[in-house]
């Protein structure tokens, strides 16, 4: 199986993914895609009980890490833009909307990855370009991805490889 070329964003898209993050929901998805690589289908699936704001951690894809400002803030906001639309919810999940306000599922897989369809930057590929940035700025450590990220060794190999590949390239002899 031949994997795909893994190379950063391109300032532009990630630009446009921030542009196009408009509403609460889609900066929410935005920070824990671009800050904390999360997978669309774990903001999917993450529960209220998964943020600890006071002790200022989070848990995603059952993986424990530290809440920075950025995701501070970005959370206490949208925290209080759903408590303000829809203060009856009894939904556990972080991310609603006016249709999974009335119940207690999830929102969709559609919900998640439209937030940013059509652009070049969707929540997957910022998840990526967050892991190969950790790689690429503290070095390509599989040891150090896997812990931070809680990814297999097998992905995080794959980072470290593509971010020696990265760094490694101007060093590479030229050829004739």
């Amino acid at each position: 199986v031949q994997l795909s070329v893994l190379l950063p964003i391109d300032e532009d898209a990630y630009r446009g993914a921030v542009a196009a993050a408009t509403t609460p929901q889609h900066r929410i998805a935005l920070v824990l895609a671009a800050v904390h690589a999360a997978h669309p289908a774990d903001i999917r699936v993450m529960r209220l009980d998964d943020i600890d704001i006071g002790a200022r951690r989070i848990t995603i894809g059952g993986h424990t890490r530290h809440i920075e400002e950025l995701t501070h803030r970005t959370l206490l906001t949208y925290l209080d833009f759903r408590r303000q639309t829809w203060p009856n919810t009894a939904n556990p999940h972080l991310v609603v909307t006016g249709q999974t306000a009335n119940d207690t599922r999830p929102v969709s897989d559609y919900t998640i990855i439209q937030l940013f369809a059509g652009l070049s930057a969707t929540l997957d590929r910022l998840r990526v370009d967050r892991q190969l940035e950790e790689a690429l700025n503290r070095g390509p450590d599989p040891l150090h991805l896997a812990a931070v990220f809680g990814i297999s060794h097998h992905t995080a190999i794959r980072y470290s490889e593509a971010a020696r590949q990265i760094l490694y390239a101007d060093h590479a002899p030229a050829s004739i």
